[in-house]
């Protein structure tokens, strides 16, 4: 099992530890308590939820809940911490997915949902700074007040923090359009394991050596803690229009894809969906044709381009076989496009998951069926379904939704880390990106010297040894040494 499940409750509260560290942030802001330590002790993460649905609760919490109100008081506690050899989690909303969050031994959890302002809209260049706690939907909300957006929706905007979605380099249902959050981070301040401060100035571009900027985003807490960012934004679209189309296959789909995208158009959205995931979406539509795909395109910004982009496009699916059809699904993928699926799965005892990975147009249908093949051949029962979204020139992001039948705890955890084992070597195999947007966190650990190399996981930890050197930085995660000094592989075991 992951090593912060047991059948029993952790120790009690440091007493000591609390008084240091509420000399820093205030007595208020050390939270001690068992109910306080358990919520941080875990993200959302579906073997955590499989563990807790099955009445299981954390052996190892976070020592104390630090709760630090400015960039200042971060430093002093990374500072305090490194001098003390306590290692730190960095905490958003806990929304991640991938137990990046997850306690390994002895760490203290540094919440950041104090470091919650808009601290500056600058309209005439494009640009906000914002500081890592504030939760996604208020800033969007903040934003949208002023007459811009930030572009980043993910489908965790209101359960998620601005830190978290560039500790994890994350992509909103928009990037297509807008690109995924590291295409629009153009300044940070961060802070490093001893309290030494970075900042990277905002600025269009430069060229003064390797991205500072690049080292923090992405770094999930192991090599820095982000305290503010500087991003792009837009004005609000003046027209948002769909397009709603159905393809003879994934084939003809995901090739229209490829040619809108390398005709330099650039829808705000582009989903396909396989035939699994369309069959849902399209029972009850009218004239639809069974055995076809589903395909949800919208066009945003000035009204006259956006027109003129999604003429163009149909011009392209025209030719590939595609059909306009009702907008009933566009209109339900809009009212719950921030909704989860997987929870009422997961509460009725199945072993429900995604995995997104990123392939080349090139190889993303035999992808599909190759890993389609792969989870099938499971087990009885077992249910593959994807859709394709976060569109680039040379390839998509493909999101996988795999969901195993309800079977005893034993089983059901050994044909989930068999699954992921199938389509993270498969994916690795055709030359694909384990990760799209999710992370790496700890359950992908036994496939990032795969993902990076051995040249480039070497790299990597020589990094973290560098500016970690006491392995005080979220410890164990994206694959590098834990504590004890041997690296993390993940997955329950």
């Amino acid at each position: 099992m992951l090593p912060m499940l047991a059948a029993q409750a952790a120790s009690g509260p440091d007493a000591a530890l609390a008084d240091a560290l509420a000399g820093i942030v205030g007595v208020a802001n050390v939270l001690a308590d068992f109910p306080d330590r358990l919520a941080a002790s875990r993200d959302r993460a579906p073997l955590a939820t499989f563990a807790f649905r099955d009445g299981l609760v954390p052996g190892v919490l976070p020592r104390a809940v630090v709760r630090p109100g400015t960039h200042d008081e971060v430093a002093r506690v990374l500072a305090w911490a490194h001098a003390n050899a306590v290692p730190v989690i960095p905490y958003g909303a806990g929304s991640g997915v991938l137990g990046g969050a997850i306690p390994l031994g002895g760490e203290i959890v540094l919440d950041l949902k104090r470091l919650n302002r808009l601290v500056a809209v600058n309209a005439t260049d494009g640009l906000a700074t914002v500081e890592a706690g504030m939760n996604g939907g208020r800033f969007e909300a903040a934003l949208a007040a002023q007459g811009f957006t930030c572009g980043h929706l993910p489908q965790s905007l209101h359960m998620s923090t601005v830190g978290g979605w560039l500790a994890c380099r994350g992509a909103g249902q928009n990037s297509t359009r807008f690109g995924k959050i590291e295409d629009m981070v153009v300044g940070l301040r961060a802070v490093l394991a001893d309290g030494t401060n970075v900042e990277v100035r905002p600025a269009a571009r430069r060229s003064t050596g390797p991205s500072l900027r690049d080292v923090f985003v992405g770094c999930e807490g192991t090599l820095g803690i982000i305290t503010e960012a500087t991003l792009r934004i837009w004005t609000r679209p003046e027209a948002e229009l769909p397009l709603m189309l159905s393809f003879p296959d994934i084939a003809s789909g995901l090739e229209a894809g490829r040619r809108i995208m390398q005709a330099e158009l650039r829808p705000a959205v582009f989903r396909l969906y396989d035939d699994t995931e369309t069959a849902p979406r399209t029972k009850d539509l009218a004239g639809f044709v069974k055995g076809r795909v589903l395909a949800i395109l919208v066009f945003s910004g000035i009204e006259r381009l956006a027109s003129l982009e999604r003429d163009l496009a149909r011009e392209i699916t025209d030719a590939l076989g595609g059909r306009e059809e009702g907008d009933a699904p566009y209109r339900h993928w809009l009212a719950h496009r921030f909704e989860s699926y997987s929870p009422p799965w997961q509460a009725s005892g199945h072993y429900m998951d995604t995995c997104e990975i990123t392939g080349a147009w090139s190889r993303l249908v035999e992808m599909h069926g190759r890993m389609r093949e792969a989870i099938l051949g499971l087990c009885p029962g077992a249910h593959f379904g994807a859709h394709w979204s976060h569109a680039y020139p040379e390839g998509a992001c493909q999101y996988m939704t795999v969901r195993l039948p309800p079977m005893p705890r034993a089983d059901g955890l050994a044909l989930h880390a068999r699954a992921w084992d199938l389509l993270q070597t498969l994916t690795v195999e055709m030359g694909g990106s384990i990760a799209h947007h999710h992370g790496a966190g700890l359950l992908r650990g036994p496939w990032m010297a795969a993902e990076l190399g051995a040249g480039g996981a070497a790299m990597l930890q020589r990094i973290k040894d560098a500016l970690d050197p006491g392995n005080i930085l979220n410890p164990g995660k994206l694959g590098l040494r834990g504590r004890d000094g041997a690296a993390r592989v993940g997955g329950e075991g």
